[in-house]
């Protein structure tokens, strides 16, 4: 960690290296709170806490600038927890571990929570700063995004009195973001009758680990494999040997593509062979199908200690049916922004187990009609099953703006200052805009951020480099924002 406090720019750094210390993930913000606050009294800021967990902490302009129009500079305080199966890490108490990695910061068997600790820390650095030339700021940190975007749910209309959002939460350093999608959280729950073991079935547990995971949003149209559906593909196929299902379990996020799943099944003693043999099998095939996204996939089946009840055979066979004929993936691709997914689903969780089944499920999409059209469809099958489908965290999407004024600014500031152009991109994933939006309207908006790979992921990193553009393009906006 010492030598990621030595990293250029020096105080965007520090912050960053100092927010890795404290344990922040989704619905465990309290002490990244209590920093931001201790923050802005250490240095006599104006700061505020809402009653949906947000901060907002205010810095007046610069000698000179008083009279420019008010920026807000927003991100959020939590970061998804991920980790591998053979890293011991309880994100509630411990810090994130992050190391420099030739031109990547990254963190040893975790996420990094460079998304969107960096957008905290560029925030920081700014309102730290004595000799940044820039108007009023107003940094708003919002609660709780990577679950449900409660903090931008919650935020009071008339609580900020910017005119310019300035979202520090993007991925991609060189491209200036002014749309996303939105997108509905859906949870499914159903029961099923439990039925006694039978004493001539071997146990067994089916395990997909190894894949790579990843945003599911930034990350849905890459083809990467997704280990629910992987799981549920090769218990299908041994449903014909018998096979009986104890418990499965896979994912943790509905958000992040799933990297691992597993499930106790028991097997009658005469088909072991014959289901070893298709498990190989299928697993040669799976291995062939995703070599070029998934170089490390490891579908294995090892001894398991005897379960005491079984899923009944008519639920066991109508889940992994409903599991396997759910869309899951990129559905649609935009017909007006070449190359972004219009419509997607991800299923990132999946538990059955004491007799009850739990599914979240996150769709999104660019078209809200799309996304209702995609939730009526999950809804409709799960139904059939006599499933409970809840909808929940709805949130809208940003609808683009080519005219938007801040755009035009920040892309002659990138090419004043790179000699190049800036892109110009809509998101596939979810970002705070659209919601913010609805309570703010009047407000001009852009999003932007350094280059982050594999969020979500264990393998999450950030380019040091594009860190150091990134800032520069901040500190450049910020001193040629106009008057009011």
């Amino acid at each position: 960690m010492s030598a990621i406090h030595e990293l250029q720019p020096h105080a965007l750094w520090q912050h960053f290296a100092a927010i890795c210390d404290i344990p922040h993930p989704s619905f465990h913000e309290d002490e990244i709170r209590e920093h931001l606050i201790g923050f802005a009294k250490a240095h006599n800021l104006e700061c505020q806490t809402d009653s949906a967990g947000n901060v907002i902490i205010r810095k007046p302009a610069t000698a000179g600038m008083e009279n420019r129009v008010g920026v807000v500079l927003q991100g959020h305080m939590d970061m998804v927890p991920q980790k591998n199966n053979d890293t011991a890490h309880d994100f509630t108490t411990d810090s994130i571990k992050a190391y420099i990695d030739g031109d990547w910061v990254t963190a040893e068997g975790t996420t990094l929570g460079a998304d969107n600790g960096m957008g905290m820390a560029a925030a920081l650095a700014v309102l730290e700063s004595k000799d940044l030339q820039h108007g009023p700021i107003e940094a708003l940190f919002t609660a709780t995004e990577e679950t449900g975007m409660i903090g931008a749910q919650g935020l009071e209309p008339n609580r900020l009195q910017g005119k310019i959002l300035l979202n520090l939460d993007t991925e991609d350093e060189g491209e200036l973001y002014i749309g996303c999608a939105g997108g509905t959280r859906v949870e499914v729950k159903g029961e099923y009758t439990t039925e006694a073991v039978d004493s001539k079935l071997v146990f067994k547990t089916l395990t997909i680990s190894g894949l790579k995971g990843g945003h599911s949003g930034c990350d849905i149209h890459l083809g990467r494999g997704n280990a629910i559906k992987l799981l549920t593909r090769i218990i299908q196929r041994l449903e014909a040997e018998g096979i009986r299902i104890a418990s499965l379990t896979g994912g943790s996020l509905a958000n992040a593509i799933p990297r691992e799943a597993s499930a106790v099944i028991g097997i009658p003693a005469t088909s072991l062979a014959a289901c070893e043999k298709i498990v190989d099998l299928i697993s040669n095939d799976i291995t062939a199908e995703l070599a070029e996204v998934e170089s490390n996939l490891s579908i294995i089946m090892t001894d398991a200690e005897p379960a005491s009840e079984l899923m009944s055979l008519p639920a066991q066979n109508s889940w992994i049916a409903a599991i396997n004929a759910c869309p899951n993936g990129a559905q649609r691709m935009s017909d007006s922004i070449e190359g972004v997914v219009e419509t997607s689903l991800n299923i990132g969780v999946l538990n059955i187990r004491e007799g009850q089944v739990f599914v979240h499920i996150l769709p999104r999409s660019l078209v809200g009609s799309c996304n209702e059209g995609i939730n009526d469809s999950v809804a409709g099958l799960f139904k059939l099953l006599g499933a409970e489908v809840v909808f929940s965290d709805s949130y809208p999407g940003w609808k683009p703006n080519a005219n938007s004024p801040i755009l035009a600014t920040m892309k002659q500031v990138y090419l004043d200052l790179f000699d190049k152009e800036a892109g110009v991109q809509v998101v596939h994933a979810g970002l705070e805009c659209g919601l913010l939006g609805s309570k703010y309207p009047e407000w001009d908006m852009i999003s932007f951020g350094p280059t982050i790979r594999f969020p979500h992921s264990p393998d999450e990193k950030v380019h040091i480099q594009s860190v150091a553009r990134f800032w520069d393009l901040l500190v450049a906006t910020l001193k040629v924002i106009p008057e009011a």
